[in-house]
């Protein structure tokens, strides 16, 4: 991809916004029992911990987000990523990997450590996608720009590492999301494509 396409991405970066930690109300009404109360702060607790250990796992990953998506589409030529996230909930850390090829979405794990395929693939052909879904998908083939594209250009942009990147929908119009793991901070650039086509 040369400079002028990588400008313009980064010309339309929305924002950059650090992410909340996870917040877990705790209702405080009088009437409620010490034991649920207690029972909510630790079921908080426990939640926080597995997000600290999946964040741990993921800046100890040897395969980055962008070689786990080219890793992936390499699988199916012509394939592009609609959808990428790192899942280090299992055993054994992965990116979970959607790429578009021939009217299906391929779903694919990547092992974050060796960059080896896991537990095979599987399909499902785009007719069987609810219409928002569909629609995106399509919307996906009409724009210059990948989303390995906008990886590259929020990383830049947050300073960090790229945790997981999608597509939504804002105003008619698709755009890329990306979460970059900046520090210690969460960070979402959303990235509007240029050209990108508008559908309803």
């Amino acid at each position: 991809m040369g400079a002028p396409c990588w400008r313009q991405l980064l010309a339309a970066a929305l924002v950059a916004v650090i992410l909340p930690a996870p917040v877990y109300a705790v209702a405080s009404s009088r009437g409620e029992p010490t034991s649920l109360r207690n029972e909510a702060e630790e079921s908080a607790a426990s939640g926080q911990q597995a997000v600290n250990r999946e964040l741990e796992l993921f800046r100890g990953s040897a395969i980055s987000l962008s070689q786990a998506m080219a890793i992936a589409e390499a699988l199916h030529a012509g394939a592009t990523t609609a959808d990428v996230s790192f899942d280090g909930a299992s055993d054994s850390p992965v990116y979970r990997v959607k790429t578009l090829h021939n009217d299906r979405i391929w779903h694919h794990a990547v092992d974050a450590t060796t960059g080896k395929i896991v537990g095979g693939e599987a399909a499902l052909p785009l007719k069987e996608l609810d219409a928002e879904d569909r629609s995106n998908l399509v919307a996906l083939r009409t724009i210059r720009h990948r989303l390995a594209d906008a990886v590259r250009v929020a990383e830049q942009a947050a300073a960090g590492k790229a945790i997981s990147g999608g597509l939504i929908r804002e105003h008619s119009r698709l755009n890329f999301a990306i979460v970059v793991m900046s520090g210690s901070d969460l960070k979402e650039v959303i990235l509007k494509p240029p050209g990108a086509a508008r559908r309803r």
